[in-house]
């Protein structure tokens, strides 16, 4: 039996959680019950429990602190907690300790039935003590569960495939459909790319989402499945005529639910589009499409709302023309590789965009996405050094796929591609400057020789003209006066340190003729060799 304690510093609270649930049927038990903190800790070192049901927020040691202390007590305690609080930090940091699940104020006895289902579902299989007969039937249910997900896999999001008729997809893929209507919907979950919460918080959410659209769905359904993954929980409703108003009324109360989840998750906004009923299964692609394409729209209509698809708009003749400028005018600045620029292009395409009223939300996506590929396409023609340049933008749509405003979206991509620019430039600049690190080490090494720019142009493999013009861009000094200055500080050594004859010094540093010697040494240093020498010796 697994064994529950609850920390809650309100006694209606504690009385109503204890008084919903028939704990015997759920083979649990409560072993205690804290007012506050400390007292939870003390409670737990003695009655060990299982499970930990706490309020965030508490006097003398808060649910956070509690949850970090408990997991020292009991490190494979699990947890639910409770709150009433707009704060999405106190939720985050409550999954790093491995918070299973959570409750929102005022508690209701399905969403609580649900989650202690989930939590004992969790020990058991933690416990390792499931039957053999549950044990089949859990492998069962995982083994229908992948197989009712690759309707959403290997149909829906796949493009190239066709659908088949009804019989098939039941047989194929587990569904019960029967002849009516089929809908999808799509519930998008969004957050600013600054603060992208940790994964496990999107999977908590996830399963919150997954929960509620059963609840208040699948008694209006023949047949619902639902699918998550890249932060869309996908929908296919299968019903019938006289369900169709209660569907979508209950759809909707899924949309207001999940606000209510907003109050925990406060970084999360959650949008929900929905795609056209079909008739025929091997329409519900269609439905698919127009679902995604509703979502897409949020970019303009706002977030936190429930978005019905319509006729999807011939593609923009100003869209095309906006990304034929933006092509030339990023290819100038990516050749010279001018940042600013490239930087004032995407201000400009921005400007465009959202000054628009022919371009819907989905064209919108797909032009920042373009935007990106054509950066990384003109890099790639002119020879510019990008490592890994699909990862890098599959990088960057996993995080534009999350933002839900066009001011945001617009703010990611000109940081992604400052910041992929700057790498560019560096990684450029480190190639232009290894030559001349080359150039300079082989000058040291030889100025006693008669240098000259053709030879040390030919060690590092370039022409004259473009080596002299790169050593000085580099440098900040040409050829000559750098060999000059390197034969000059040898020979103001040798004048100080050695009693070697100017003439001989002369000889050393690179020098045939005294007179020009003596000469390029005082130009240099304000002063003849005799003079250093008797200053400075």
């Amino acid at each position: 039996m697994m064994r529950v304690m609850i920390a809650e510093d309100e006694e209606k609270v504690c009385q109503l959680i204890v008084g919903l649930v028939n704990w015997g049927q759920l083979d649990m038990e409560i072993v205690g019950v804290a007012q506050d903190g400390i007292e939870a800790l003390e409670k737990i070192k003695v009655c060990g429990p299982d499970l930990l049901i706490t309020d965030i927020r508490m006097p003398g040691c808060d649910g956070l602190e509690l949850i970090r202390l408990a997991k020292t007590l009991k490190e494979d305690l699990e947890f639910i907690i409770i709150s009433g609080y707009r704060h999405f930090d106190y939720a985050q940091n409550a999954i790093k300790y491995g918070v299973g699940d959570y409750l929102l104020k005022p508690i209701k006895q399905d969403v609580l039935l649900a989650s202690l289902h989930k939590m004992r579902s969790r020990y058991k299989q933690r416990m390792e003590r499931l039957s053999h007969e549950e044990s089949l039937q859990l492998r069962l249910k995982n083994d229908i569960d992948k197989l009712r997900n690759n309707l959403f896999i290997e149909l829906l999001m796949n493009k190239g495939t066709d659908t088949p008729a009804l019989q098939q997809i039941n047989e194929r893929y587990h569904f019960s459909f029967q002849p009516g209507y089929y809908q999808i919907f799509a519930i998008k979950i969004d957050c600013a790319y600054e603060d992208a919460p940790p994964n496990d918080a999107i999977k908590l959410l996830e399963e919150k989402i997954v929960e509620i659209t059963n609840h208040l769905l699948k008694d209006h359904c023949l047949e619902l499945g639902i699918y998550s993954s890249d932060s869309y929980t996908y929908g296919v409703m299968n019903y019938s005529q006289e369900k169709r108003k209660s569907v979508r009324e209950n759809l909707r109360a899924v949309l207001d639910d999940l606000m209510a989840q907003e109050a925990v998750f406060e970084s999360f906004v959650l949008t929900i589009g929905v795609g056209t009923a079909v008739k025929d299964v091997r329409e519900l692609k269609d439905s698919f499409e127009a679902a995604k394409y509703a979502v897409r729209q949020r970019i303009l209509l706002g977030t936190g709302k429930f978005i019905e698809a319509g006729a999807k708009p011939d593609p923009s003749k100003e869209g095309h023309v906006l990304m034929a400028k933006l092509n030339k005018s990023m290819y100038a600045a990516i050749e010279v590789l001018d940042k600013d620029a490239l930087l004032n292009c995407i201000a400009h395409l921005k400007e465009e965009v959202m000054a628009s009223e022919s371009l819907d939300g989905d064209m919108i996506y797909a032009m920042v996405e373009q935007a990106c590929e054509l950066f990384v396409l003109h890099l790639r023609n002119l020879q510019f050094a990008m490592d890994n340049g699909e990862q890098w933008m599959e990088h960057f749509r996993y995080h534009a796929n999350r933002i839900g405003a066009v001011k945001q979206l617009f703010e990611y991509l000109s940081d992604a591609l400052s910041k992929a620019m700057d790498a560019v430039i560096e990684e450029q600049r480190q190639k232009e400057t290894r030559p001349i690190r080359i150039a300079k080490q082989y000058i040291q090494q030889h100025y006693m020789k008669s240098l000259t720019l053709e030879e040390v142009s030919q060690v590092v493999g370039f022409n004259p003209t473009y080596f002299s013009t790169l050593f000085k861009k580099v440098s900040n000094s040409n050829f000559i006066d750098y060999l000059t200055e390197v034969r000059m500080n040898r020979a103001k050594e040798l004048l100080r340190e050695t009693d070697l004859s100017i003439a001989s010094i002369c000889e050393q540093t690179g020098y045939h003729d005294l007179k020009h010697f003596t000469k390029t040494f005082k130009k240099f240093t304000e002063l003849k060799p005799s003079e250093y020498r008797k200053l400075y010796s």
